[in-house]
């Protein structure tokens, strides 16, 4: 297990749970890693992990820290993100960061400095588990392992069943998030396009309807049309309502195998569930599917040294 150094970053949402954080903390130490920036763990106000400036800092200070960590690791999500994407230095961070061996760990929320970072900065990062994710309960065996093997190597690879009938094999740049976050961003400067991209895409909590309507809302914007394939990962507790008639979430994904007018693949092991593989965002990816079964590969991404 490599002996990394951890530093927690708290962009978004303050740490509800202190017992999970406490879990994952231990977790890693017990890793042989060791852990910095504690601390953001104790802020809040009102829903967030402190007030703007103090969690834009956790940003900003990457760049000017005399030694990088291994890792900076996002705590939780949650909401807060979008009000820092004007406050961040991001020609300091892109002459510190970009081309750098620092893992950026994070999803959920995280997605919006993800694609800001990206954008503005030439940063590529992985969307993968949070602190409070590696505390979870049972612990998160394949979350951990995969996490890992990820972030100790040039290469990463999942593999996965239940992808659908589409025979596939495309190369491109991977990157994404979550639905509702990615969406936010579109028509600003802070949403990066991507040409003959694999696009992957979560969700928490959100209606069927709500989930088509997103959807709608990238493919009228153009940016499906941009990608190779359109890769769906878990859509947790995503439930009809009482007025929906039988429309559920099957029925919203049949009609985006419609509309999408790009190749659509399921069962993608990465949202907010128990099994959550980490993913390099702007890596470059090959995604083969036969009979069912996808294999996703990715290169050129920041790594722990081998």
């Amino acid at each position: 297990m490599p002996n990394a150094r951890i530093r927690l970053i708290a962009p978004s949402g303050y740490a509800h749970d202190p017992a999970a954080m406490a879990r994952g903390v231990a977790r890693l130490r017990e890793a042989g890693c060791s852990i910095e920036c504690q601390e953001v763990l104790e802020r809040a106000q009102l829903r967030f992990a402190g007030a703007d400036a103090a969690r834009a800092g956790d940003i900003d200070a990457l760049a000017t820290l005399d030694t990088l960590p291994d890792i900076a690791l996002v705590t939780r999500g949650g909401y807060g993100a979008a009000r820092l994407l004007g406050q961040l230095d991001y020609g300091a961070l892109r002459e510190r960061l970009a081309g750098s061996s620092l893992a950026l760990v994070g999803h959920s929320d995280f997605t919006a400095l993800q694609l800001a970072l990206y954008v503005k900065s030439g940063v590529r990062s992985f969307a993968g588990p949070l602190l409070a994710d590696l505390g979870a309960e049972p612990a998160p065996t394949f979350t951990w392992d995969h996490f890992w093997a990820t972030l100790s190597s040039d290469t990463s690879v999942a593999t996965w069943s239940g992808a659908g009938a589409a025979e596939l094999d495309v190369q491109g740049t991977l990157w994404g998030g979550n639905l509702a976050v990615l969406c936010s961003l579109l028509g600003t400067p802070y949403f990066p396009v991507i040409e003959d991209g694999i696009l992957f895409v979560e969700d928490l909590g959100e209606p069927p309807y709500r989930i088509e309507r997103l959807f709608y809302q990238m493919q009228l914007s153009g940016v499906l049309a941009r990608q190779r394939a359109l890769v769906l990962g878990d859509f947790h507790a995503c439930r009809p309502g009482p007025r929906d008639n039988g429309y559920d979430l099957d029925a919203a994904f049949a009609q985006l195998g419609r509309m999408a007018g790009i190749p659509v693949i399921h069962g993608l092991p990465h949202g907010h569930a128990a099994r959550q593989l980490t993913l390099p965002f702007g890596g470059q990816a090959r995604l083969r599917v036969e009979d069912g079964e996808a294999r996703l590969e990715c290169t050129g991404y920041p790594h722990l040294p081998v």
